[in-house]
């Protein structure tokens, strides 16, 4: 999994052992995350999110202890 060069949410979360949504939290506001939403499409609008490596990687290391 870690030669890929952009993860979905749930690549992440299953690197991370996190949820999705939680992942969703911690990233959708990271710079350089590509975010793509679709107008609201009756109850809901709906969402997509790519995380890509470099963007991962940073995020690690800026929060590791």
């Amino acid at each position: 999994m870690n030669e890929k060069l952009v993860y979905t949410v749930r690549d992440i979360a299953e690197l991370m052992r996190l949820s999705p949504q939680t992942v969703t939290t911690l990233f959708e506001h990271e710079l350089g995350v590509i975010v793509m939403e679709r107008k609201k499409c009756g109850k809901r609008a709906y969402r997509s999110i790519r995380i890509p490596r470099g963007v991962y990687q940073r995020f690690l290391r800026k929060h590791s202890v």
